[in-house]
């Protein structure tokens, strides 16, 4: 139990380690920028530099629960918020890059764009359903929502993942390898989930004929009336 256990200091200094290391996309890029560095067509490397990394954390979030389940360590889920938050980070940026920079407040561009580009008609939903996960990742929203509500409307995360990566296959056209990377993380990720909610449901169903049985009927009442016959 000790083993597993990680002190406050320590994890103070792991999720210092964490955000530093979280923000090292955005600093490259912001150096590449200063050094003129980020080749033929800078908001392109911007958009797409963004947009992994949005990925990349949702699935760093996502990850969280299973190693816990797996590995009986409760400390990552002390970083579930943050590596969220960073993907929300990320993905505005995402959008802001096309919306702003390479768009310029364009919005009937950008609508047309929504509705006729694939890539965007299903990213840009899913960056929308990211909002609510950020406003209401405080302890204070999650107290005023109540826990059920709480996880269920943070289930969205899952069809913003599945929406993030459809949305990066099609827009890549020939290497397609991030995307398949992703996929399959994901589907790993969200098939591990299914798998505990069957073994969770099968549980549940084993226990509750044990415990319609009659008290007079168990085995150890019935010892009981044994003996003191």
């Amino acid at each position: 139990m000790k083993g597993k256990t990680v002190l406050e200091q320590q994890l103070v200094w792991i999720k210092t380690v964490v955000f530093l290391c979280a923000l090292i996309p955005l600093a490259k890029l912001g150096t590449g920028a200063f050094m003129d560095n980020l080749g033929a067509n800078p908001i392109e490397k911007i958009t797409r530099t963004t947009g992994f990394w949005t990925l990349s954390f949702l699935m760093l979030t996502l990850t969280v629960t299973p190693l816990r389940r797996l590995s009986g360590w409760s400390w990552p889920m002390r970083l579930r918020r943050m590596l969220g938050l960073f993907a929300f980070f990320y993905g505005s940026l995402h959008f802001l890059t096309y919306a702003v920079v390479d768009q310029f407040f364009d919005w009937d561009g950008i609508v047309k764009d929504i509705a006729k580009r694939p890539y965007i008609t299903v990213g840009f939903p899913s960056f929308l359903l990211m909002i609510p996960l950020a406003v209401t990742s405080t302890d204070a929203m999650l107290r005023r929502l109540g826990g059920k509500n709480w996880k269920r409307l943070h289930r969205l995360s899952y069809a913003t993942a599945l929406g993030g990566v459809v949305h990066y296959g099609w827009l890549v056209k020939k290497d397609l390898s991030n995307p398949i990377v992703f996929a399959v993380l994901l589907a790993l990720l969200l098939g591990f989930r299914v798998l505990l909610r069957c073994a969770e449901r099968n549980g549940r169903q084993r226990a509750v004929p044990r415990a319609a049985v009659p008290d007079s009927l168990t085995p150890s009442d019935s010892g009981v009336r044994k003996t003191s016959g």
